[in-house]
């Protein structure tokens, strides 16, 4: 992508901008307000998770059918949003309520497989190339287990994840996510810093996060690691970043830490909880041609209901087989969740489905820099698959240390709201990006689009 000499964007009009939007917004979401002041005396924070949470309130939502949502105040949205990147089958898909139905009558929990369970399975060892998997309810939970799985696999502690990176909620890598730009750190001595309260420091200093698109750095902090007799058990990663917007790896980086990983006798994780099953058929894997030891997946792989699993290679799982490693879980297999993720991947998530989702994402990246360019904005369009953002800023991001000192806050939060406004839902935050659904048409992408043309004529006026 090119990017130009940017306009300069006035402070105070962003200033100005966000205090008209957010006026309005809170002016239509009014019974939001109120279910607010109704959940929080029960709920902590009113809401199931701290990434729900909102000033002055969170959005309700009421329902959902294709690809749109609507609030309990009654606005209608076109949902970009996707349940953080879940719903790439869209809302209610006529196949997932079929076989949800049929199933839910015929006993919902077992704590035994079911046939599904085995059909789902198959399915993503073919789509994924690896040969064993275990299912699990959640993408924290098949993170957890897989770190897990490569320590005993390695007999080693220390592991290494990507600095910026979000892996789950589990101790393990709940470490040098959202720090200041300040605190980095040298870039061949990140810091191990704990994301939030409750970590022990023993356990996030067994956690070496590297940075990302930049495998000499890996390779060096490795060799220092092993000098120290802590040669990691494995690095864990997402093969394109999906929480700062959408930053890609750079040409050759990946095939790049396969080698290494593999010359110092490391596990490979390729964390694919928002990538797999959402830009290809076999993820981030099939798309970058890059085949790690392990994947993990949730999100979409549930059609909506809670899931995730676990894949690797016949040699890494045998800690499972032989025992060494309990990998368990009361839900794991769910039949409910099993039957959705089933008629998901035999019926919706089609290789149709990913041309669909190419094209779409196509036309939306298209459109997003066009407008760019028209209106000289310090940003440009990136995507892959159902996945895409604008990212504002007037370098190209290439890793968390760039993110952190290029990225406009201020217009991100802005677009937010002015997106909220225009019937546009999107993931709250300004390291989130749009997901696509097979649902998605063309008027969903131009009203996205022309939204996206408004803010940009308003910010340049």
């Amino acid at each position: 992508m090119a990017l130009r000499s940017p306009t300069q964007i006035n402070p105070e009009r962003v200033e100005e901008l966000t205090r008209r939007e957010l006026a309005s917004l809170n002016a239509r979401t009014q019974g939001s307000a109120a279910m607010y002041e109704r959940a929080r005396s029960s709920l902590s924070g009113g809401v199931a998770s701290s990434y729900q949470l909102r000033d002055p309130w969170p959005i309700y939502l009421a329902s959902g059918e294709g690809a749109t949502v609507t609030d309990v105040d009654g606005n209608r949205y076109w949902d970009f949003h996707n349940g953080f990147g879940s719903m790439v089958q869209g809302h209610a898909h006529p196949a997932i309520v079929a076989a949800v139905r049929e199933r839910v009558a015929l006993a919902t929990h077992f704590a035994a497989v079911t046939e599904d369970t085995v059909i789902v399975a198959e399915q993503l060892s073919q789509r994924f190339g690896l040969e064993r998997w275990r299912l699990v309810n959640s993408g924290s939970e098949a993170t957890m287990d897989a770190i897990r799985i490569a320590r005993a696999l390695t007999g080693r502690e220390t592991i290494m994840k990507i600095f910026g990176s979000y892996h789950g909620h589990h101790d393990a890598v709940m470490v040098s996510i959202g720090v200041p730009y300040e605190q980095i750190g040298d870039r061949d001595n990140l810091a191990s810093l704990p994301y939030g309260a409750g970590i022990p420091k023993a356990v996030s200093d067994l956690t070496i996060p590297v940075p990302f698109n930049d495998a000499a750095a890996m390779e060096r902090r490795i060799e220092r690691l092993a000098a120290e007799g802590r040669t990691p058990a494995c690095v864990i990663m997402e093969a394109a970043m999906m929480n700062l917007g959408v930053v890609l790896p750079e040409p050759g980086y990946l095939q790049q830490v396969r080698e290494i990983t593999s010359r110092h006798g490391i596990v490979l994780i390729f964390d694919e909880v928002k990538t797999g099953l959402a830009i290809a058929s076999g993820g981030a894997t099939e798309r970058f041609g890059v085949t790690p030891n392990m994947v993990t997946l949730a999100k979409t792989l549930g059609g909506g209901l809670p899931s995730g699993a676990i894949g690797g290679s016949e040699q890494v799982m045998s800690v499972v087989e032989d025992g060494s490693v309990y990998q368990v879980g009361t839900y794991n297999g769910n039949p409910l969740s099993m039957a959705a993720a089933r008629a998901s991947l035999e019926h919706v998530l089609t290789p149709d489905a990913y041309r669909h989702l190419d094209r779409l994402n196509d036309r939306i990246l298209a459109g997003c820099e066009e407008v760019i360019e028209r209106h000289g904005l310090p940003g440009y369009a990136v995507g892959i698959g159902s996945k895409g953002c604008v990212t504002f800023s007037p370098t190209r991001i290439l890793d968390y240390e760039t993110f952190k000192a290029n990225q406009d806050v201020a217009v991100t939060e802005l677009a937010w709201l002015w997106n909220m406004n225009r019937s546009i839902y999107m993931t709250p935050g300004r390291e989130e990006e749009w997901t696509l659904s097979v649902t998605h048409t063309d008027e969903a992408i131009d009203a996205y689009v022309q939204a996206f043309e408004e803010m940009a004529a308003a910010l340049t006026a």
